[in-house]
């Protein structure tokens, strides 16, 4: 069975004490994951180190980072890179969301270079791909979706591309209260699936996790986590709720 994710992205919130109570909280309630279940925490840098040491003895829950640099090192002040990630033991790391490319520009090119660099340090990138509401107003979301995944990822081998997760984020539906509904959400990821397939193979596509993100909640995740082609979410204000994230992470196939 493909991994099926529930990641939590803090985005800019909670002071650190905040964060590691609602770490505590969660980690508290002792949920066992399957061998295909991930809890993914995506925390601001600062915390990134208390975020890994609490989770490092728990079986398949994993730090992220929000954001990493297009270069490897350098005189970049004020950048976080890949290489310093992997010195603490960071697994995955969500690129593109549609906040980094709205407010910070993130353009596809620039991610293309952020995928690679996390794959080749061992690091697991979420993909961030979706549509603003004028582009779904006039039906045109599938191609949209299509030019950032060609611009940014069918880049890579299929050795790297297996390793990829990606998040569907229909960005009218993110912090609007607004969530696709579990149809239009399958739409989507079976039509990423249908991508993935033309560009590799069959095999490789069905290998690799789609994340919706968008609105989850714990009143909806099971309904969206229940369609074939989702696996799991990218979860903003609800992972900041104990219990609802809690309750998204027992929501999982």
């Amino acid at each position: 069975m493909r991994k099926q994710i529930a990641a939590a992205n803090w985005k800019m919130n909670l002071t650190y004490k905040e964060g590691e109570e609602l770490l505590d909280t969660i980690l508290g309630e002792n949920i066992t994951l399957e061998e295909h279940q991930h809890a993914v925490f995506a925390v601001p840098f600062p915390y990134l180190v208390m975020a890994e040491k609490r989770l490092a003895g728990k079986k398949n829950y994993f730090a992220a980072a929000q954001n990493v640099s297009d270069k490897k090192s350098g005189a970049y002040t004020g950048e976080v890179s890949v290489e310093m990630l992997q010195s603490i033991h960071i697994g995955y790391c969500v690129l593109g969301h549609s906040e980094r490319r709205e407010f910070f520009s993130e353009l596809n090119q620039s991610l293309a270079h952020k995928t690679a660099l996390c794959l080749k340090y061992g690091i697991t990138p979420i993909f961030c791909c979706g549509e603003p509401l004028s582009i779904r107003e006039v039906d045109a979301q599938a191609g949209f979706v299509e030019a950032q995944l060609k611009e940014s990822l069918f880049h890579l081998s299929e050795e790297d591309i297996a390793k990829v997760v990606i998040a569907y984020e229909p960005i009218w539906a993110i912090g609007t209260g607004k969530t696709a509904t579990s149809d239009q959400a399958q739409e989507m990821h079976l039509h990423i699936r249908s991508l993935l397939t033309s560009h590799y193979t069959k095999s490789i596509a069905a290998s690799i996790p789609i994340l919706y993100g968008g609105s989850v909640k714990a009143a909806n995740a099971k309904e969206l986590f229940g369609r074939p082609d989702v696996d799991g979410g990218l979860v903003g204000g609800a992972s900041l709720v104990a219990a609802d994230f809690t309750a998204i992470i027992r929501a999982l196939k």
